[in-house]
């Protein structure tokens, strides 16, 4: 089976591509642009098929589809970071949607026999009232953000290709999810840098946050991989899925447990810049559709993903500081 994974060198790309090699027989294709960092994939590097290809360019995509022929196609390529979105909206607008029309494109014009997963994300529902919690597939979309419009924008698409060409499409919409290799841009994993950083005195006892009182349902990304492998093998094309644990955390609690888990004693201090022109302020998903049409069911704990997070970043501090330090002796 030939699978090409976008955005392979990414958070979720990565364990992706780690998940499918174990599962034999697939053949891994990852689409990659000049600058991406291959730091994610390093350990499978040897393993995988990396082709350069950027999105936003439909001659190159198509030349990679005709090449590689996929029976499998999981996007995942695109710009992630909500906040991010507000100070480059244009770009994420162009990046995520006119990538994934490039992309389609490219299957629909060749021809190709290949299932496509589109990955959205809990950020369509946006402003989400308090008697739509847990959230379901047919809640309105109330994008509160220019990622958030950009993911329904994708949503939709693969919908109206599926039901326009008859295209085998399934659309995903996981809620949050993390784990070792999250970005640091993203709230609990820079709160778990933050500490890893205090504990090897990088940084003073000093926590910067945004807003604390969100809530947000949170999923091992290994367990989301899986979700959506499955979400390919057994789910039902032109179908939307909800992939959530059913449970909310507040930022403050995931905060709390972190330092728990650390002997550091810090101050917290609120940053504006951490803060969003709007925010939305509970996301809990109803995951039970995806779960009788493909028998998933998330399995690592929220406390595990978390320590795991945080001993993640203590080894990337900890060989960043003895780099640091080796090459400072060289220099001398």
């Amino acid at each position: 089976m030939k699978v090409i994974i976008t955005g392979i060198t990414g958070f979720v790309g990565s364990h992706l591509a780690e998940f499918l090699l174990k599962q034999g027989g697939v053949e891994v294709h990852g689409l990659v642009r000049w600058r991406s960092k291959l730091d994610n994939i390093q350990s499978i590097l040897n393993q995988v098929i990396l082709h350069e290809c950027d999105l936003r360019d439909a001659v190159s995509v198509r030349s990679i589809i005709e090449q590689i022929k996929p029976d499998r196609i999981f996007h995942l390529a695109a710009q992630s970071f909500v906040l991010s979105s507000w100070k480059a909206p244009t770009e994420t607008l162009t990046t995520n949607i006119i990538g994934q029309v490039n992309l389609l494109e490219a299957v629909r014009t060749c021809g190709m026999d290949c299932r496509i997963q589109v990955t959205g994300s809990s950020e369509e529902y946006g402003m989400v009232f308090e008697n739509e919690i847990p959230i379901r597939e047919e809640n309105p979309l109330r994008p509160l953000s220019p990622y958030g419009v950009s993911k329904v924008g994708q949503d939709l698409l693969g919908y109206q290709y599926y039901q326009s060409y008859k295209m085998w499409i399934v659309r995903t919409r996981g809620f949050n999810h993390s784990g070792p290799r999250r970005g640091d841009v993203f709230v609990e994993s820079n709160f778990a840098k933050q500490i890893a950083a205090i504990e090897l005195g990088l940084q003073p006892p000093v926590i910067s946050t945004g807003n604390l009182t969100a809530k947000r349902d949170f999923t091992d990304v290994r367990d989301i991989v899986r979700g959506y492998w499955l979400a390919l093998e057994k789910g039902q094309a032109g179908e939307v899925y909800n992939i959530a644990s059913g449970k909310a955390y507040t930022i403050q609690e995931i905060l709390d447990y972190l330092l728990r888990e650390s002997s550091v004693k810090v101050k917290i201090e609120t940053c504006s810049d951490r803060l969003r022109p709007s925010d939305v302020p509970i996301l809990v998903g109803d995951s039970q559709k995806f779960r009788r049409a493909t028998g998933w069911a998330p399995t690592i704990p929220f406390e595990k993903t978390l320590e795991d997070l945080l001993n993640y970043w203590r080894d990337e501090l900890q060989k960043t500081e003895s780099n640091s330090h080796f090459t400072s002796k060289i220099i001398r």
